[in-house]
């Protein structure tokens, strides 16, 4: 068990941990420097930093009152004035966050529950970047950022991480993956240097002894997308197909798995068969250069767009309820006439 010191603030902030191992602002030369702010030094008894949550929100409550009318103006122009950079967004998320004076909802969320919203604020990017909306592109970007932040936030309030270790965590990383650039290596082509990313990743998971080929692949990714970098994972050991003609024919072996998977009415084995095929439609999309994700959406686009043609093809030959009036065969027609 081990005790570790906490500041809390008169301005009704979170608890700050103060350690050498955290960092911390206030930890210089093995001794704690109390800022003038700072109205209570506690130690908090816990075997590891991930139990300190619960602890530092109990202290928080417990010993910190709203700040007082200096500390909340000074709070209140970084939040309302423009121009505060990234200054500007980590405060307002700290106000949001303030157990005594935020807002309640985002009190309440945590990993778990901001995470969807994290993917969910990652696909309008790339929705936004697709329909070329250069218009709605910096506020996508500034919610995906908000949630970079919020994660950060509660991380911090943890003891786990905070902001500056993310920001100092992705430069490191870019710096090491980047010797052409940041050092003597030799500058590279766009194909070489794609090649090179790919050769330090897999080279820092051999340094990870406990890491296995596949690991650090999330299983929460699309599953196209998945398939793909764990075929290409196997590939670079050496497990995958010499050539295109080898994945056409497991394919075809896959599809007639299927069939009698089918024939059988067995509905768990006909859905892990009709996995076997879509795992190894993408392993020949690898093959081929296709993106299998980008390739599907495409098709979804064709199918959408062609669907809307048929649709207005149909609503001015038959006027009101065009589908409940229209045989198979006119839709059918309708559809071929999309084609043109």
């Amino acid at each position: 068990m081990k005790r570790t010191p906490f500041l809390l603030s008169a301005c009704g902030r979170a608890p700050v941990a103060v350690s050498e191992e955290s960092r911390c602002d206030y930890y210089r030369d093995g001794m704690i420097i109390v800022p003038a702010d700072c109205f209570m030094l506690l130690f908090i008894e816990s075997e590891s930093r991930s139990d300190l949550g619960a602890a530092m929100s109990e202290a928080r409550l417990n010993g910190c009152e709203s700040m007082n009318e200096n500390e909340r103006t000074a709070s209140q122009k970084i939040c309302l004035e423009p121009g505060g950079g990234i200054e500007r967004l980590l405060e307002i998320m700290r106000r949001l966050r303030d157990p005594v004076s935020g807002c309640p909802w985002d009190v309440e969320q945590d990993f778990d529950s901001i995470s969807t919203y994290t993917i969910e604020e990652a696909y309008e990017v790339e929705d936004a970047i697709r329909r070329k909306a250069w218009n709605e592109l910096a506020s996508e970007l500034g919610d995906l950022l908000l949630q970079v932040v919020y994660h950060s936030e509660i991380a911090s309030e943890k003891g786990l991480f905070d902001f500056k270790d993310v920001v100092e965590a992705i430069s490191d990383k870019m710096v090491r993956r980047h010797p052409h650039v940041f050092g003597t290596d030799q500058r590279r082509s766009a194909d070489e240097q794609k090649k090179h990313w790919e050769d330090a990743k897999f080279k820092e998971r051999e340094e990870d002894k406990a890491a296995g080929i596949l690991s650090g692949i999330p299983a929460a990714i699309p599953a196209l997308i998945r398939a793909s970098k764990l075929q290409g994972r196997a590939a670079r050991v050496g497990f995958d197909w010499p050539d295109v003609a080898g994945v056409l024919e497991k394919l075809e072996e896959e599809l007639t798995e299927l069939d009698e998977a089918r024939r059988s009415l067995d509905s768990d084995r006909i859905a892990e068969e009709f996995g076997d095929v879509l795992f190894t439609a993408v392993n020949l999309s690898r093959h081929l250069g296709i993106d299998a994700e980008d390739a599907l959406r495409r098709a979804n686009k064709k199918f959408s767009d062609r669907f809307e043609q048929m649709e207005e093809l149909l609503n001015a030959r038959f006027q009101e309820q065009s589908f409940r009036k229209a045989t198979l065969q006119d839709m059918e027609d309708a559809w071929n006439a999309t084609k043109g």
